[in-house]
């Protein structure tokens, strides 16, 4: 009887008809003094255990830096003055984070499938309270979105997946200057209809290295000679400076 039972069972299982085989252009990144952003290739090919089916598939890529809480404040013209007059502290924002589809996102995407699996920009943010006060607390998060957009840390490029024959896949985003050091979490998603019928998860690793890992592990191991240090390079160039200066104007 068992030995019936267990193929029935395998059998009853649901089959991961397609998976992704990623490839990275890099998998580290590596920030020094003239650290000025990166580019990372990402690209694949999807795996099928069964023939390609009709209904066309999608790709999702996203990358997510190091989250932190922010602080947002809201300023309101009183009395001729600007003045901060609400604040809400967003629970965990990510420092960096790029979607990159292959279609335009309500092809990609239900609203269901991002509510469970956090791909969108305003998902990928975590705002869990507000003040009593404050009746629009969407409308802190979504300041936070707008300030890391213009700074190009937070992007959306629909359509930059390039998808060949349903199979090969490939992506590049743009990493700006201002990165923070930490483990970026990078997700791949093959969707149908708007559903999530696969997911690939990897990481890039963004350090600091060279001089500015040294400064950077200065600064928060031994913080009086580093201020010491600081205090000593600007006079230093201050008096430097000057000194040219002098020697210009005697000429």
């Amino acid at each position: 009887m068992m030995r019936w039972l267990l193929p029935l069972l395998l059998l009853a299982l649901p089959l991961h008809a397609e998976e992704v085989v990623l490839g990275l252009s890099r998998d580290e990144v590596s920030i020094t003094t003239n650290f000025d952003g990166s580019e990372i290739l990402i690209f694949g090919a999807v795996k099928r255990e069964t023939a390609i089916s009709d209904d066309p598939l999608q790709v999702i890529v996203t990358v997510a830096g190091p989250s932190a809480p922010v602080m947002v404040r809201r300023k309101d013209r009183r009395f001729g003055i600007w003045v901060n007059t609400d604040a809400v502290e967003v629970d965990a924002a990510p420092s960096f984070y790029a979607v990159a589809t292959s279609a335009p996102w309500k092809q990609v995407l239900t609203d269901t499938e991002d509510l469970r699996h956090k791909v969108s920009i305003p998902r990928a943010i975590r705002s869990v309270g507000a003040p009593d006060t404050v009746l629009d607390s969407e409308a802190f998060t979504d300041a936070v979105i707008r300030i890391r957009e213009s700074e190009q840390s937070y992007q959306l490029n629909l359509g930059a997946v390039k998808l060949s024959e349903q199979t090969l896949f490939s992506t590049s985003l743009t990493m700006p200057a201002n990165l923070t050091e930490g483990a970026y979490p990078t997700r791949i998603f093959l969707t149908r209809g708007g559903e999530v019928v696969s997911v690939h998860e990897t990481e890039i690793d963004v350090r600091k290295v060279g001089l500015e890992r040294w400064l950077f592990n200065l600064s928060r191991q031994q913080p009086l000679i580093y201020g010491l240090m600081s205090i000593a390079i600007a006079i230093a160039s201050g008096w430097g400076a000057s000194a040219a200066f002098r020697a210009i104007r005697s000429n």
